[in-house]
């Protein structure tokens, strides 16, 4: 058996909403950058999922085709020596003169296969439609997408137009190359239910087979879905279909970690966007994963039923996870381990492909807004090039058949640690295609990542968040790594041998500090360089933090990394002399400015300060006179572990989207928790008994990449975590302490 291929494929979905369509391809900017495809070479990815769509090419006359763009690219991806696997339509409905329930539907696309077979006869591989169940469903039963029907004889005549148009499409094709191979995509996971929804998990459990079923022509008589659809007036649809059937070559299962489902008819037990029915009876329908015990069996599940039902080869065609890096690591690595341990089995398994290379848009959605909500891939593309993340580099070790150079990726996915589940545990007895490991996993082992400043806010949120993200970690105080001590700082990175070093540590206190510089600069400048001189000599990456009060705040917008500092007050000094200190000492070092902390594990900070003195009916003053970029501490952290974890170095600026006053801010705040604004009154900052200078104009923004949300959605956020009663009695007491 030939080695287990890594393939590649990039978001390129054109669906219709009304008489818009969503382009990913343009969304994404990769529309106007050929040079992606170079990128995608250097990942050592030799076959690629492509589009090559109906609606692109031919969007308004069947006999007008504008193959310009296709060209290009098709004759790019030859040269340098990778395979394209030619998508037609991708959760489309057709160009505008068409649609999926259009009787002419099925004859339009094969006319264009045609057309595009004979422009590109070097290409073998053809998907004519992606995913149609799932096309279907989203846009014939549910009305998410055009043509937003919504009824079950409908969804079926948007299923059998697809499986026509694969059938013509593959006919039309072969008479030009007859080797082309079918390789048909559809998402397949497995649903899961209580004794109440039992009857729906089975017909959606028989109906998850129906793309390839109908293919093979398997649709007869005896077919556990054949009265349904025949009592539909649909018997001879599908009698035709089976007379002339039209088999994958490769089966090519999309599987995430939410394809698998489970129904509950205990309504009560779940928020109500999860509730739902099927016209008979209600009942939630969630991600298994958050429920079931034990796990469900994802993709070696899922790949292995495929293969047990249908003995054909098999490709896991889409392999995505939107999420922390780490997590997209692990989940691909659990992809390729999957694939790995079918084929030890007996199962033709010819590739695990890394989809969305260059993320996705909207998703959060199912593509029926353009929001901008951003999921990163191999590559993110928030910043003015598409920066290769650690996932770019684990798809390149699995290509060359290397080990992952990632060592964050250790350890179980949440998908495997108790943080998966957010419902109460329902315990089933279903059995697997394959035994599943305990649904508690252990966290892996090897080395921590070293967090310093134990007593800090940052330091507390760093190790927070590693937590939930399962990465081993140590978080330490001075006495176990003391910044002032040379020799106990060496022993301790030796004796605990971390891969990485964050440093939260050092002086906070702004005004304090200019009675105190020699303090302030000894815990933020010299402690800092000591630590990142130490980490140099043993080959580790850092992280350390610097301030927005390094500008002199006389710029009239926000600053980015290559703008000059100038400090105006000891504290601003200590932070631009630890930056170049750290910077020239490790060449691995990563620096990351920020602005004022608010989070709802810290009663201390001016947000809920605030909250807590207008719950307790008191107004509050704040600067009217000096604009800053306050951070949302949970969104920070993330965004520093996924820099650290893709190896990124220098100076970043991190802050949520947003210029505001500090009394802006407050209003903000009082606003999203139901609060009177106009209780936040602004004054100017000297009146305040703040002694240290500050810039008039401190917002920060980032010429390498916006990796934060917005404010609003941060402050959005900050309510949802603190605005219940006991969240903010919490704070109350902890403040009056």
């Amino acid at each position: 058996m030939r080695r287990l291929q890594l393939w590649g494929g990039l978001e390129c979905t054109v669906n219709r909403v009304g008489d818009q369509f969503h382009d990913q391809v343009r969304r994404s900017g990769h529309h106007d950058r050929i040079g992606d495809l170079d990128l995608v070479a250097d990942l050592g990815v030799r076959t690629l999922r492509y589009p090559v769509l109906w609606e692109k090419v031919a969007p308004d006359r069947a006999d007008e085709c504008d193959w310009r763009w296709t060209d290009a690219r098709l004759d790019r991806l030859k040269a340098l020596d990778i395979a394209p696997i030619a998508g037609l339509v991708h959760h489309g409905s057709g160009p505008r003169r068409t649609h999926l329930l259009d009787p002419n539907f099925a004859a339009g696309l094969a006319d264009f296969a045609r057309a595009a077979a004979e422009r590109y006869p070097h290409v073998r591989d053809w998907t004519p439609v992606n995913e149609p169940l799932t096309t279907a469903r989203f846009s014939a039963l549910y009305g998410h997408w055009h043509p937003h029907a919504a009824d079950e004889k409908t969804f079926w005549v948007a299923l059998l137009n697809q499986i026509d148009g694969v059938r013509l499409s593959m006919a039309a094709i072969r008479q030009v190359t007859p080797d082309a191979r079918l390789i048909q995509t559809e998402d397949l996971g497995r649903t899961y239910a209580t004794p109440g929804a039992a009857y729906q998990a089975t017909y959606d459990n028989d109906r998850r087979w129906m793309t390839w079923d109908l293919l093979e022509g398997r649709v007869t008589r005896d077919h556990p879905l054949w009265r349904r659809l025949a009592r539909m007036d649909l018997g001879d649809r599908l009698a035709a279909i089976a007379q002339a059937p039209c088999p994958s070559d490769v089966i090519g299962v999309n599987h995430y970690v939410t394809s698998d489902r489970h129904l509950d008819h205990r309504l009560e037990r779940y928020p109500f966007h999860t509730r739902g029915g099927n016209g008979l009876r209600g009942y939630a329908d969630v991600e298994a994963v958050r429920v079931i015990q034990p796990g469900p069996g994802l993709v070696e599940g899922a790949m292995g039923e495929a293969w047990d039902r249908y003995g054909r080869t098999l490709a896991l065609t889409e392999c995505h996870l939107g999420c922390t890096r780490e997590e997209q690591i692990r989940w691909l690595r659990e992809a390729w381990d999957s694939a790995q341990a079918l084929r030890d089995r007996g199962a033709d398994v010819e590739a695990v492909t890394a989809w969305a290379l260059f993320g996705s848009y909207d998703w959060d959605n199912l593509l029926t807004r353009a929001d901008g909500g951003y999921e990163t891939g191999a590559f993110d593309l928030r910043g003015p090039v598409p920066r290769p993340t650690a996932l770019a580099a684990t798809i390149r070790s699995l290509a060359r058949g290397e080990q992952d150079p990632s060592p964050a990726a250790a350890g179980p996915g949440w998908w495997r640690r108790d943080v998966r589940l957010i419902y109460s545990p329902v315990f089933t007895s279903v059995q697997h295609p394959q035994p599943r490991p305990a649904w508690h996993a252990p966290q892996g082992g090897g080395r921590p990542l070293l967090i310093t400043g134990a007593s800090g806010t940052l330091g507390a949120a760093m190790a927070r968040s590693c937590e939930w993200r399962g990465l081993g970690y140590m978080l330490t105080d001075r006495a176990s790594l003391s910044l002032d001590d040379p020799a106990q700082m060496a022993a301790a990175l030796d004796r605990l041998q971390p891969w990485a070093v964050i440093n939260t540590a050092g002086w906070v206190r702004v005004d304090e500090a200019e009675q105190a510089s020699e303090a302030c600069f000894a815990a933020n400048t010299s402690g800092a360089a000591r630590l990142a001189e130490a980490c140099a000599a043993r080959g580790l990456p850092f992280v350390g933090f610097s301030s927005d009060l390094v500008f002199d705040g006389k710029a009239d917008r926000p600053y980015v990394e290559s703008d000059a500092a100038g400090p105006l007050n000891v504290y601003g000094a200590s932070k631009l002399a630890a930056e170049r200190h750290v910077i020239s000492a490790n060449d691995r070092a990563l620096m990351i400015r920020t602005a004022a902390f608010f989070s709802p594990y810290d009663p201390h900070n001016f947000a809920s300060q605030l909250v807590h003195r207008l719950a307790a009916g008191q107004s509050v003053i704040a600067a009217g006179d000096l604009i800053v970029s306050p951070t949302y501490v949970p969104d920070l952290v993330d965004a520093v572990l996924d820099l650290l974890i893709d190896g990124e170095t220098g100076l970043w600026h991190l802050t949520n989207e947003g210029a505001v006053s500090w009394a802006e801010f407050g209003g903000l705040v009082a606003g999203a928790f139901g609060f009177n604004a106009r209780e936040v009154g602004a004054a100017p900052w000297r009146t305040l008994g703040w002694t240290a200078e500050r810039p008039a104009y401190a917002a920060l923004a980032s010429g390498r990449g916006r990796l934060m949300p917005t404010l609003e959605s941060a402050i959005a956020r900050y309510r949802q975590s603190l605005s219940h009663e006991g969240g903010l009695r919490n704070a109350g007491a902890t403040h009056a302490a």
